[in-house]
């Protein structure tokens, strides 16, 4: 099975695992709605909705680029009637979107929390709420949220308590909407990487993972693909991590996606 004709709403997708995630889609020949912020190229971090929405149509595929503050509805809702508009229904929402400020409760501004938590958490609802009338009228129905799984262990929260509950609440996310959705077919599901990625993220770290100990974001592209070209009512509820999503796929030798062959990788976080 492969993505094409299908239409995916990906956000966060103007750089980085989003970017990636939309470019294999669209080397199948997918549409892709793209939702993000970045119109204009910013000094510490490359990419824009346009550069992005290029990249997809390079590829093969079909491009929307829409200027996407995921906080506000009216812009999310715009955003998703454009969409359908377009390209005549959705057939997958990837909640790619995320906020990272890695710091302890005293040294994390109120706005860096309220940020978190607007763009992890409630864009990742607000997105699933608007899209799901659409999926639910799709053959074969997808929701991928890229967070961790829920593993409830005092070292995932001691550094950076306002992100580990951010990040884990798209993840309950995934676990009750799975369950309200199952009996409608639309699968709900959540990605992480094994290892550390090598995007801009990796700026917020403040250099502890030198970028030759991670991966490429197109490990975690080619995972996405897997698990959104299944039938839906196959898998869902799962939280799933990328080697182990193409290791089931029969792909084994991952040293192609390594920034450098051979170096150790840096685990990632949440993932023991």
């Amino acid at each position: 099975m492969d993505l094409r004709g299908k239409t995916l709403v990906v956000t966060g997708a103007s750089r980085g695992i989003g970017l990636a995630i939309a470019e294999r889609a669209g080397r199948d020949g997918a549409n892709v709605a793209i939702l993000a912020k970045t119109t204009e190229p910013h000094a510490h971090l490359p990419g824009t909705i346009f550069t992005a929405a290029e990249a997809v149509e390079a590829a093969g595929g079909r491009a929307l680029p829409l200027a996407t503050d995921l906080r506000v509805d009216a812009q999310v809702e715009a955003a998703v009637r454009a969409t359908v508009e377009t390209f005549g229904g959705i057939d997958a929402l990837v909640n790619n979107a995320s906020a990272i400020f890695l710091a302890g409760t005293l040294e994390t501004p109120m706005k860096r929390f309220d940020l978190m938590h607007a763009v992890n958490v409630r864009a990742t609802y607000l997105c699933t709420r608007a899209c799901l009338p659409h999926l639910l009228a799709a053959p074969n129905p997808h929701v991928l949220n890229l967070s961790p799984p829920l593993a409830l262990s005092p070292r995932w929260f001691k550094d950076h308590v306002a992100y580990t509950i951010a990040k884990y609440g798209m993840s309950m996310c995934v676990l009750g909407m799975a369950e309200e959705l199952r009996e409608r077919g639309v699968a709900v599901n959540a990605l992480w990487p094994k290892t550390a990625i090598a995007t801009a993220a990796l700026a917020m770290l403040g250099g502890q993972v030198d970028p030759r100990h991670c991966r490429r974001p197109e490990i975690v592209a080619d995972a996405a693909h897997r698990i959104l070209t299944r039938p839906s009512r196959e898998r869902t509820g799962q939280f799933l991590i990328d080697e182990e999503v193409l290791a089931e796929a029969g792909v084994n030798d991952l040293e192609r996606y390594a920034v450098e062959p051979g170096a150790p990788l840096f685990p990632d976080f949440f993932v023991d």
